[in-house]
Protein backbone atom coordinates (compact mmCIF):
# COMPACT_ATOMS: atom_id res chain seq x y z
CA UNK A 1 0.00 0.00 0.00
CA UNK A 2 1.18 3.37 -1.42
CA UNK A 3 0.51 6.49 1.00
CA UNK A 4 0.99 10.17 0.51
CA UNK A 5 0.76 12.76 2.79
CA UNK A 6 0.88 16.26 1.48
CA UNK A 7 1.87 18.80 4.40
CA UNK A 8 1.97 22.43 4.33
CA UNK A 9 4.53 24.27 7.16
CA UNK A 10 2.98 27.32 8.44
CA UNK A 11 3.75 30.14 11.14
CA UNK A 12 3.59 28.93 14.70
CA UNK A 13 0.33 30.76 15.72
CA UNK A 14 -3.22 31.18 15.30
CA UNK A 15 -2.88 34.63 15.86
CA UNK A 16 -1.38 36.02 12.06
CA UNK A 17 -0.14 39.20 12.27
CA UNK A 18 0.21 41.66 8.92
CA UNK A 19 1.93 44.35 7.89
CA UNK A 20 -0.04 47.36 7.68
CA UNK A 21 2.08 48.70 4.37
CA UNK A 22 1.87 45.62 2.51
CA UNK A 23 -0.52 43.56 3.73
CA UNK A 24 1.75 40.79 3.81
CA UNK A 25 2.16 38.32 6.19
CA UNK A 26 4.86 39.32 9.17
CA UNK A 27 7.16 36.03 10.05
CA UNK A 28 10.01 37.28 10.96
CA UNK A 29 10.30 36.07 14.59
CA UNK A 30 7.40 33.68 14.20
CA UNK A 31 8.78 29.78 14.29
CA UNK A 32 7.04 27.89 11.60
CA UNK A 33 5.08 24.13 12.13
CA UNK A 34 3.74 21.40 10.22
CA UNK A 35 0.32 22.20 10.05
CA UNK A 36 -1.72 20.24 12.97
CA UNK A 37 -4.20 18.69 10.27
CA UNK A 38 -1.29 17.71 8.82
CA UNK A 39 0.73 16.26 11.36
CA UNK A 40 -2.23 14.09 12.15
CA UNK A 41 -2.36 13.04 8.65
CA UNK A 42 1.59 12.00 9.42
CA UNK A 43 0.92 10.04 12.32
CA UNK A 44 -2.14 8.52 10.39
CA UNK A 45 0.19 7.07 7.57
CA UNK A 46 2.59 5.91 9.63
CA UNK A 47 0.44 4.41 11.75
CA UNK A 48 -1.04 1.79 8.83
CA UNK A 49 2.81 1.69 7.67
CA UNK A 50 3.28 -0.09 11.12
CA UNK A 51 0.27 -1.90 10.75
CA UNK A 52 0.36 -3.06 7.60
CA UNK A 53 3.41 -1.93 5.60
CA UNK A 54 2.82 0.82 3.94
CA UNK A 55 5.08 3.23 2.20
CA UNK A 56 4.58 6.69 3.08
CA UNK A 57 5.88 9.28 1.07
CA UNK A 58 5.18 13.17 1.95
CA UNK A 59 5.00 15.83 0.04
CA UNK A 60 4.60 19.64 0.50
CA UNK A 61 5.15 23.19 -1.87
CA UNK A 62 7.43 26.21 -0.47
CA UNK A 63 10.32 27.83 0.13
CA UNK A 64 13.69 25.92 0.61
CA UNK A 65 13.22 25.87 4.42
CA UNK A 66 10.44 23.83 4.23
CA UNK A 67 12.82 21.15 4.03
CA UNK A 68 12.72 21.40 8.35
CA UNK A 69 8.93 20.05 8.05
CA UNK A 70 9.96 17.28 5.71
CA UNK A 71 12.95 16.32 7.79
CA UNK A 72 10.30 16.41 10.84
CA UNK A 73 7.71 14.04 8.85
CA UNK A 74 10.87 11.67 8.05
CA UNK A 75 11.88 11.49 11.80
CA UNK A 76 8.03 10.82 12.53
CA UNK A 77 7.96 7.25 10.00
CA UNK A 78 7.81 8.32 6.83
CA UNK A 79 9.92 7.06 4.09
CA UNK A 80 10.37 9.26 1.22
CA UNK A 81 10.01 13.39 1.06
CA UNK A 82 9.44 15.61 -1.75
CA UNK A 83 10.03 18.88 -1.93
CA UNK A 84 8.01 21.13 -4.58
CA UNK A 85 10.12 24.42 -4.99
CA UNK A 86 10.29 26.82 -7.82
CA UNK A 87 9.98 30.40 -8.96
CA UNK A 88 7.07 29.56 -11.33
CA UNK A 89 5.21 28.37 -8.19
CA UNK A 90 5.23 31.91 -6.24
CA UNK A 91 2.15 33.78 -5.87
CA UNK A 92 -0.13 30.91 -6.41
CA UNK A 93 -4.25 30.77 -5.20
CA UNK A 94 -5.59 27.88 -3.72
CA UNK A 95 -6.83 26.96 -7.15
CA UNK A 96 -3.00 26.92 -8.99
CA UNK A 97 -1.41 25.46 -5.93
CA UNK A 98 -3.55 22.11 -6.11
CA UNK A 99 -2.92 22.00 -9.50
CA UNK A 100 0.77 22.07 -8.96
CA UNK A 101 0.74 19.49 -6.18
CA UNK A 102 -1.84 17.33 -8.41
CA UNK A 103 1.30 17.76 -11.04
CA UNK A 104 3.58 16.54 -8.55
CA UNK A 105 1.18 13.26 -7.30
CA UNK A 106 1.01 12.40 -11.29
CA UNK A 107 4.51 11.11 -10.65
CA UNK A 108 4.02 9.04 -7.85
CA UNK A 109 2.56 5.64 -7.19
CA UNK A 110 -0.48 6.45 -4.48
CA UNK A 111 -3.25 4.24 -3.35
CA UNK A 112 -4.54 7.01 -0.42
CA UNK A 113 -3.59 10.30 -0.20
CA UNK A 114 -3.51 12.35 3.05
CA UNK A 115 -4.41 16.15 3.33
CA UNK A 116 -5.24 17.96 6.48
CA UNK A 117 -8.61 19.66 5.86
CA UNK A 118 -7.05 23.26 5.90
CA UNK A 119 -4.21 24.93 7.29
CA UNK A 120 -4.28 27.81 10.06
CA UNK A 121 -2.43 30.36 8.09
CA UNK A 122 -5.53 30.12 5.69
CA UNK A 123 -8.46 28.19 6.54
CA UNK A 124 -9.58 27.44 3.15
CA UNK A 125 -10.09 23.86 3.41
CA UNK A 126 -10.07 23.88 -0.54
CA UNK A 127 -6.47 22.43 -2.00
CA UNK A 128 -7.10 18.80 -0.69
CA UNK A 129 -10.63 18.54 -2.60
CA UNK A 130 -9.20 20.32 -5.68
CA UNK A 131 -6.31 17.81 -5.60
CA UNK A 132 -8.49 15.11 -5.94
CA UNK A 133 -10.73 16.81 -9.02
CA UNK A 134 -7.44 17.38 -10.41
CA UNK A 135 -6.58 13.85 -10.54
CA UNK A 136 -10.59 12.55 -11.11
CA UNK A 137 -10.39 10.74 -7.99
CA UNK A 138 -12.78 10.90 -4.91
CA UNK A 139 -12.35 12.51 -1.82
CA UNK A 140 -13.77 12.30 1.61
CA UNK A 141 -13.61 15.13 3.85
CA UNK A 142 -13.79 15.71 7.74
CA UNK A 143 -12.04 12.58 8.72
CA UNK A 144 -11.72 11.45 12.60
CA UNK A 145 -10.93 7.62 11.99
CA UNK A 146 -9.70 5.49 9.38
CA UNK A 147 -9.59 1.85 8.98
CA UNK A 148 -8.35 0.03 5.80
CA UNK A 149 -10.54 -3.36 4.87
CA UNK A 150 -8.53 -5.04 1.69
CA UNK A 151 -9.11 -2.38 -1.12
CA UNK A 152 -11.39 0.02 0.59
CA UNK A 153 -11.30 2.37 3.55
CA UNK A 154 -14.01 3.20 5.88
CA UNK A 155 -13.91 6.51 7.98
CA UNK A 156 -15.83 8.58 10.25
CA UNK A 157 -16.78 12.14 9.26
CA UNK A 158 -16.68 14.08 11.57
CA UNK A 159 -19.34 17.17 11.62
CA UNK A 160 -21.04 19.69 14.69
CA UNK A 161 -23.76 18.03 14.83
CA UNK A 162 -22.73 14.19 14.36
CA UNK A 163 -21.01 11.72 12.66
CA UNK A 164 -21.07 9.97 9.13
CA UNK A 165 -19.54 6.31 8.27
CA UNK A 166 -18.25 6.21 4.72
CA UNK A 167 -17.19 2.49 3.13
CA UNK A 168 -15.10 3.67 0.01
CA UNK A 169 -13.02 2.32 -2.93
CA UNK A 170 -9.10 3.40 -2.88
CA UNK A 171 -7.35 5.17 -4.54
CA UNK A 172 -8.98 8.46 -3.22
CA UNK A 173 -8.02 11.22 -0.94
CA UNK A 174 -8.64 12.40 2.20
CA UNK A 175 -8.41 15.24 4.81
CA UNK A 176 -8.19 14.72 8.17
CA UNK A 177 -8.74 16.87 11.14
CA UNK A 178 -6.14 17.27 14.35
CA UNK A 179 -8.45 15.38 16.92
CA UNK A 180 -7.82 12.42 14.44
CA UNK A 181 -5.16 11.32 16.71
CA UNK A 182 -1.71 12.61 19.07
CA UNK A 183 1.10 12.46 16.79
CA UNK A 184 4.18 10.73 18.66
CA UNK A 185 7.21 11.55 19.83
CA UNK A 186 10.01 11.87 17.39
CA UNK A 187 13.10 9.06 18.49
CA UNK A 188 16.78 10.66 19.03
CA UNK A 189 18.04 8.22 16.59
CA UNK A 190 15.95 8.94 13.90
CA UNK A 191 15.77 13.03 14.26
CA UNK A 192 19.65 12.66 13.93
CA UNK A 193 19.65 10.45 10.90
CA UNK A 194 17.18 13.00 9.10
CA UNK A 195 19.44 15.73 9.63
CA UNK A 196 22.82 14.92 9.53
CA UNK A 197 21.47 13.84 5.72
CA UNK A 198 19.67 15.38 2.61
CA UNK A 199 17.34 12.85 1.95
CA UNK A 200 15.17 15.61 0.45
CA UNK A 201 14.38 14.95 -2.95
CA UNK A 202 13.77 19.21 -4.51
CA UNK A 203 11.34 18.90 -7.47
CA UNK A 204 10.77 21.85 -10.03
CA UNK A 205 8.82 23.05 -12.73
CA UNK A 206 10.75 20.40 -15.20
CA UNK A 207 9.78 17.69 -13.02
CA UNK A 208 5.99 17.55 -12.48
CA UNK A 209 3.06 17.53 -15.51
CA UNK A 210 1.31 21.06 -15.56
CA UNK A 211 0.40 23.70 -17.47
CA UNK A 212 2.75 26.50 -17.33
CA UNK A 213 -0.08 28.84 -17.96
CA UNK A 214 -2.51 27.12 -14.90
CA UNK A 215 0.37 27.72 -12.00
CA UNK A 216 2.03 30.52 -10.14
CA UNK A 217 0.47 33.61 -9.85
CA UNK A 218 -0.62 34.45 -13.34
CA UNK A 219 -2.34 31.17 -12.98
CA UNK A 220 -4.25 32.29 -10.21
CA UNK A 221 -7.85 33.09 -10.83
CA UNK A 222 -7.91 35.35 -7.77
CA UNK A 223 -5.90 37.97 -5.95
CA UNK A 224 -5.40 39.22 -2.21
CA UNK A 225 -6.74 42.99 -3.09
CA UNK A 226 -6.17 43.98 0.62
CA UNK A 227 -5.45 41.88 3.89
CA UNK A 228 -6.03 43.35 7.20
CA UNK A 229 -6.72 42.70 10.85
CA UNK A 230 -9.95 42.96 12.87
CA UNK A 231 -9.90 46.35 15.07
CA UNK A 232 -10.58 46.65 18.31
CA UNK A 233 -14.10 46.94 19.36
CA UNK A 234 -15.28 49.72 21.63
CA UNK A 235 -16.11 48.53 24.74
CA UNK A 236 -20.11 47.24 25.12
CA UNK A 237 -22.97 48.58 27.50
CA UNK A 238 -24.39 45.97 29.85
CA UNK A 239 -28.47 46.44 30.36
CA UNK A 240 -29.60 44.23 33.40
CA UNK A 241 -33.40 43.95 31.81
CA UNK A 242 -36.38 42.21 31.34
CA UNK A 243 -37.06 40.75 27.51
CA UNK A 244 -39.47 42.95 26.02
CA UNK A 245 -37.20 46.08 27.22
CA UNK A 246 -34.04 44.41 25.54
CA UNK A 247 -35.66 43.96 22.24
CA UNK A 248 -36.48 48.41 22.66
CA UNK A 249 -33.23 48.51 23.17
CA UNK A 250 -31.80 46.54 20.46
CA UNK A 251 -34.88 48.00 18.11
CA UNK A 252 -33.29 51.62 19.22
CA UNK A 253 -30.12 50.73 18.65
CA UNK A 254 -30.41 49.26 15.10
CA UNK A 255 -32.56 52.37 14.08
CA UNK A 256 -29.70 54.80 15.20
CA UNK A 257 -27.33 53.01 13.06
CA UNK A 258 -29.87 53.34 10.02
CA UNK A 259 -29.70 49.52 9.64
CA UNK A 260 -33.57 49.06 10.22
CA UNK A 261 -35.93 52.13 9.81
CA UNK A 262 -39.54 52.80 11.04
CA UNK A 263 -41.73 50.91 7.84
CA UNK A 264 -39.84 47.55 8.96
CA UNK A 265 -39.08 47.41 13.02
Amino acid sequence: MNILVCVKQVPDTTEVKLDPKTGTLIRDGVPSIINPDDKAGIEEAVNLKELMGATVTVLTMGPPQAKNALKEALAMGADRAILLTDRAFAGADTLATSKTIAGAIKKIDYDLIIAGRQAIDGDTAQVGPQIANHLNIPSITYVEKLEVEGENIIVDRAFEDGHQVIKAKMPLLITTLKEMNTPRYMKVSRIYDCMKEDNIETWGLKDIEVNIEEIGLKGSPTKVKKSFTKGVKSKGTLHEVDEKEGASIIINALKEKFIINEANA
